[in-house]
């Protein structure tokens, strides 16, 4: 069996408040008493189960979000799971604090970041931009003892402590791949529509897509990424350019947001099954134009899970615990108008 705090006592011959002092590292213990009390913990092998101590303590994690504004169907989901895992705060022993940035604007998040700094939360979760101002502004929490973890987007060249996201490179490997195969006859360039540069998760997305796509469809013409910036109505003008520029086109990738733009731009042009499109992530919207045929495949993130994970390894970075890698992993779903999961409306 375990040995407990009673163990610890009996072997130091001290009372369960004095090893509770100990194992709090709080004061009114005499320095011979404590290291009696030190000398028993080591000798029973004694590990603390800090998850435990906590729940006996009804300690509180106070806990910042931070997300992108906007109309972007998926973002607003993920905003709706965080609001459930408010809501489920009393059981789960948080308390979220929830700041919302405009997109793609780095000054911005950086701002917030500090923001959230001031609050002195055990943890943060941010969906990241890539730039100087926001790596500082994560450095500083991490310096100040803050767990971090990066949601959706991630953030590499900082100090984070975890993402709780798809791997986007592979991500933009399977887009590739699928519509090397998807292609068949068509013979025109595939175009790229990204939300920004400026988020790891598009370039990644772009990077393994390249890849694959020199793999599963060599000398097929990328064009030149055009940025939509998420905004539906931004994709809708881009892409019905592009459709009427490149007469030949074979296929859309699109590697962000504003999906109702891209089906609006193909169902407008009459173009909605010449044209090979795929996009990510399963909304009303696109789970419609799947099952219609004017995409031909989606890539999924389960924003729930990733919500989830991210409190979960918040807390266990606030006690100083490691994580199941595991339990953490988000996984990358395909969908076709064949395997929809049944629409919970």
């Amino acid at each position: 069996m375990r040995p407990t705090v009673h163990d610890i006592a009996a072997r130091a011959g001290v009372s369960l408040a004095t090893v509770d002092r100990v194992l709090n590292n709080r004061p009114g213990v005499r320095g011979v008493t404590r290291d009696k009390v030190e000398r028993a913990i080591e000798a029973l092998g004694y590990v603390r189960d800090v998850a435990a101590a906590n729940l006996a303590k009804s300690r509180i994690y106070p806990l910042v979000f931070i997300l992108p504004e906007g109309d972007n169907t998926f973002m607003r989901g993920l905003a709706a799971e965080v609001e459930a895992a408010k809501a489920r705060s009393a059981v789960e022993r948080t308390a979220i604090t929830v700041f919302s940035v405009p997109a793609f604007d780095p000054e911005a998040l950086a701002a917030a970041l500090h923001k959230a700094r001031a609050l002195d939360p055990a943890g943060v979760a941010v969906v990241a931009i890539d730039a100087p101002e926001v790596v500082s502004a994560v450095d500083a929490l991490r310096e100040d003892g803050v767990a971090v973890v990066t949601l959706v987007s991630d953030l590499p060249g900082s100090s984070r402590d975890h993402f709780a996201g798809v791997d986007n490179v592979a991500a933009g490997r399977t887009a590739g791949t699928l519509m090397g195969r998807f292609l068949g006859g068509r013979n025109g360039p595939v175009a790229i529509v990204a939300g920004s540069m400026l988020v790891r998760d598009h370039r990644d997305r772009l990077e393994g897509f390249g890849a694959a796509m020199a793999e599963s469809a060599p000398g097929r013409r990328l064009l030149p990424v055009v940025e939509g910036h998420d905004d539906p109505a931004e994709v809708d003008r881009l892409v019905s350019n592009l459709l009427a520029d490149q007469p030949e086109l074979a296929g859309i990738y699109s590697l962000g947001a504003g999906n109702r733009g891209l089906i609006a731009a193909l169902e407008k042009a009459g173009r909605e099954k010449a044209v090979c499109a795929i996009a990510h992530e399963l909304t009303p919207h696109s789970r419609a134009a799947l099952l219609s045929g004017t995409l031909d495949a989606l890539l999924n993130q389960d924003g729930g899970h990733e919500v989830r994970s991210a409190i979960r390894v918040l807390k266990a970075r606030a006690d100083g615990l490691s994580v199941i890698g595991a339990q953490e992993r988000i996984r990358i779903e395909i969908f076709l108008k064949d395997n929809l999961p049944v629409d919970p409306a």
